[in-house]
């Protein structure tokens, strides 16, 4: 039985190296997914249902668009017993198409089951993502593939980040408060 910790781990892998079957190991097979997406820089559906619709938005379809995908749990994993879970992230990733670079912020709410580990809810909002032209993909995927993966702390992340302004706004940018908990998007804990 997975670990909430695990579970996580599993689900940054299969996201962010394009490998859906990693999902086996992370979220129950009726799972689902709430998106919040606060900027217009992105979208995605407002919900999924299930492992497979899961793994179409968040992997398959998101793979075919971006590659170089880092996605950091920012803060300490949960404790093996959680049953839920909330952290802030970020990530930072190219497009195959143009190779303009992406960077993101916001926060996860996971919810677990209790028999397997796995993850049952998942709510991602996304507060924050600024666009920077090709010419920044080095100094930013030299800055994020050398930081701890996945779980960084905010500091080191802030203290090692490329003198690039849409870099800086987005780890300043606060993760707002007011974004709902799982118990209030409908899901069970």
């Amino acid at each position: 039985m997975p670990t909430p910790t695990e579970s996580i781990v599993a689900y940054i892998k299969a996201k962010d190296g394009n490998r859906p079957h990693l999902l086996d190991a992370a979220l129950t097979e009726d799972a689902t997914l709430q998106m919040i997406v606060r900027t217009d820089a992105i979208s995605f559906p407002a919900s999924s249902a299930g492992r497979e619709a899961i793994a179409e938005t968040l992997v398959r379809r998101f793979n075919q668009t971006y590659e170089n995908v880092y996605t950091l749990c920012m803060g300490r994993p949960p404790a093996d017993d959680a049953e839920a879970f909330t952290c802030g992230w970020l990530v930072a990733m190219s497009e195959k198409q143009g190779g303009a670079v992406r960077i993101g912020r916001g926060r996860y709410d996971w919810s677990f089951t209790r028999a397997e580990g796995k993850v049952r809810a998942l709510a991602i909002t996304i507060e924050a993502m600024e666009i920077l032209p090709s010419e920044a993909l080095e100094p930013v995927m030299s800055w994020v593939s050398a930081l701890p993966y996945p779980w960084c702390d905010q500091q080191a992340a802030m203290a090692a980040a490329p003198d690039l302004a849409p870099v800086r706004d987005v780890l300043h940018r606060r993760i707002a408060n007011e974004i709902a908990a799982p118990e209030n998007l409908g899901f069970a804990l």
